[in-house]
């Protein structure tokens, strides 16, 4: 005997749901605020060493050897010095990441572990996220479960913006 097993599907939209969660906002605007701070900086600092190079090449015909390895020594200094802070700020478990883990991924363990109880309490088999996701060719938004989630985190649904696709 041969039976048909009938799987039940839903969907959410993970980017609607985090912006409307206003913590998931205020972190994301202290890390863009943070990365903008830092971007200056690097620019700053970049803008020095291009000073350092043009003052070099303007007087290098004039200075002793030793002087202009000096010079060379001191602007290849610089921009190590660059590099490093430049990683240590964005590179891969730099600040921001680290900021972003401190801030961000609380919010979104809440989102999927909601999302997971969703799945659970109303018998989902699959719960898709439609959001930056080019495998969800069709979706009806009767099977949208988005302000379900943000319903069980505690958020009003479409406060602040539209679910609308």
């Amino acid at each position: 005997m041969t039976g048909a097993f009938a799987q039940r599907f839903a969907y959410v939209n993970t980017d609607y749901i985090l912006a409307n969660i206003p913590a998931f906002e205020e972190a994301q605007d202290k890390i863009d605020a943070m990365s903008e701070e830092w971007g200056q900086e690097i620019a700053k600092k970049q803008k020095g060493i291009e000073e350092l190079y043009r003052k070099f090449q303007n007087e290098q015909y004039l200075l002793t050897e030793e002087v202009k390895k000096e010079r060379i020594s001191q602007i290849e200094s610089k921009e190590r010095e660059l590099k490093d802070y430049q990683k240590s700020k964005f590179g891969y478990e730099g600040e921001l990441f680290q900021k972003r883990e401190e801030l961000i991924k609380p919010i979104q363990d809440d989102v999927f572990a909601a999302i997971e109880k969703l799945a659970k309490d109303r018998g989902y088999d699959f719960i898709f996220d439609k959001a930056n996701s080019t495998t969800v060719l069709f979706a009806n938004t009767k099977n949208d479960r988005s302000d379900d989630v943000l319903r069980a985190l505690g958020i009003t649904p479409g406060q602040t913006n539209s679910n609308e696709d």
